[in-house]
């Protein structure tokens, strides 16, 4: 599934730059939720494999077109803050979510099927609200493809979604596509907290925790990184990753996860949208979501790795994938805070 999500993120990524980008946002949020009506009618495990892969491929339609549409309506002085925002909501929904399905999973005797078919409800919400987005790219793509190319005797610089990408941001996608081998999925983590000790109902409820630091976090460490480098703010976060990855694999007792899980949170929030930003800091407007699509893609294909050499190695407690990513994460922190490779030669 994340496979399939990955080379979506790259087609979606290109198609931003010259299509309609709620339209492409509108479908990546009408097949989440028609995923989740699937799983909830499924009655065999291909069926519950189609519907996620077609959940991941709805991720991965409107996650680049989204960051580009963000990009395009704020100020470049406010870019940390409003990816910082947007991951703010969306983290704030992940709190909000699970504690609401944990009230109705009791309220419902346990059963899932009917949870999923609620689930579904604020996705199709989503589909409808995102017609009231304004693209404020002021010319349809086809005729923008026009201007640009009669204009290229006056502005010979102008850029193009056929320019090449920078240097810098490909030194910067390599960085962060390497760390993405050694950031396996939080579903790992959580397997650890239930192995520690926690119950199903715990795990939820310190899942919910981690995502209300990150929800809490995301804004102020996206206008943080509006007034200084955006790699310093992004290394500090990785530092975070690599105290709690080591944390959580030299941890013996439950009560341990309680402080480990939450903290992990600012790791999250200085790195998701804080990211974003600086990918978008580093590429002319006219290929943004083409950028953030490759970026984003990469970073999938380097989870798919992650989660393959994490499970083989999990070995029944995790101690092993966990500390070895802890400490990659360490020297990968150390190199982002001591080196400013994101910058131009000249």
């Amino acid at each position: 599934a994340d496979g399939v999500a990955s080379v979506t993120k790259v087609v979606s990524g290109r198609l931003a730059d010259t299509r309609d980008r709620r339209a492409l946002v509108g479908a990546g949020y009408g097949l989440a939720a028609t995923a989740k009506i699937i799983i909830a009618a499924a009655f065999a495990w291909p069926m519950v494999l189609a519907a996620r892969m077609l959940d991941r491929v709805g991720k991965g339609v409107r996650g680049a077109p989204r960051d580009a549409l963000i990009a395009d309506v704020t100020p470049d002085e406010y870019r940390g803050r409003a990816f910082g925002f947007h991951r703010a909501m969306d983290s704030s929904g992940a709190v909000i979510g699970p504690l609401i399905g944990l009230g109705l999973y009791e309220a419902l005797g346990h059963r899932i099927r009917p949870l999923l078919i609620v689930a579904a409800i604020p996705a199709v919400i989503s589909v409808v609200l995102v017609r009231f987005v304004v693209d404020p790219r002021p010319v349809p793509a086809v005729d923008r493809a026009a201007i640009v190319t009669a204009d290229a005797t006056t502005s010979p610089a102008a850029p193009s979604p056929a320019a090449p990408l920078p240097a810098r941001f490909w030194r910067v996608t390599v960085v962060l596509t390497v760390f993405g081998v050694v950031n396996f999925s939080d579903a790992l983590l959580l397997l650890r907290a239930h192995q520690l000790g926690l119950s199903v109902t715990a795990v939820i409820g310190v899942y919910c925790l981690y995502n209300a630091t990150y929800a809490l976090l995301s804004y102020p460490a996206g206008a943080v990184s509006d007034r200084m480098p955006r790699r310093l703010v992004f290394g500090v976060g990785l530092a975070v990753f690599a105290a709690a990855y080591i944390g959580l694999g030299l941890a013996s007792t439950p009560a341990a996860v309680w402080l480990i899980l939450p903290a992990y949170g600012a790791f999250t929030a200085l790195t998701d949208g804080v990211g974003k930003a600086w990918v978008v800091d580093l590429v002319p407007a006219d290929v943004r979501g083409r950028a953030l699509g490759l970026q984003q893609g990469l970073a999938g294909a380097a989870a798919i790795a992650a989660g393959i050499w994490a499970g083989l190695a999990w070995n029944g407690t995790g101690r092993v994938p966990l500390l070895v990513s802890g400490v990659a994460a360490a020297v990968i922190a150390a190199g982002v805070l001591g080196f400013g490779f994101d910058r131009d030669p000249t």
